[in-house]
């Protein structure tokens, strides 16, 4: 990343880095966590910046997968045990949610 990132950039990002492997934050929480902004800016900065943190553990409240990234975190998803569920009649293709319940992070140590 070329320069200096603004203040609330960086704090989204260590914010994003801390959460655990295997928990979630949905951009609304992130945004209540830090004190300011809310669900659009802590997505824009994602969309800007997220390739640099864990960005599959950001999500929509609803658990559903980031559009055209559900492969990619499925796979993360996979491999760091994060609780999924059915979001719909099972087909082929179809692609599970984050079960927003079990895995959304409370600060706590994992």
């Amino acid at each position: 990343m070329a320069g200096e990132l603004d203040p609330y950039t960086e704090r989204v990002l260590d914010l994003v880095a801390s959460i655990p492997p295997g928990r979630v934050l949905a951009y609304g929480d992130v945004a209540a966590w830090l004190g300011e902004g809310g669900p659009r800016q802590v997505g824009r900065v994602m969309s800007l910046y997220g390739g640099a943190v864990p960005w599959w553990r950001v999500v929509r409240s609803d658990g559903v997968l980031l559009p055209g990234h559900e492969l990619r975190a499925m796979d993360a998803y996979r491999e760091e045990g994060t609780p999924l569920r059915e979001s719909g009649p099972a087909a082929e293709g179809h692609i599970p949610r984050v079960d927003m319940r079990r895995a959304r992070w409370d600060g706590t140590a994992p």
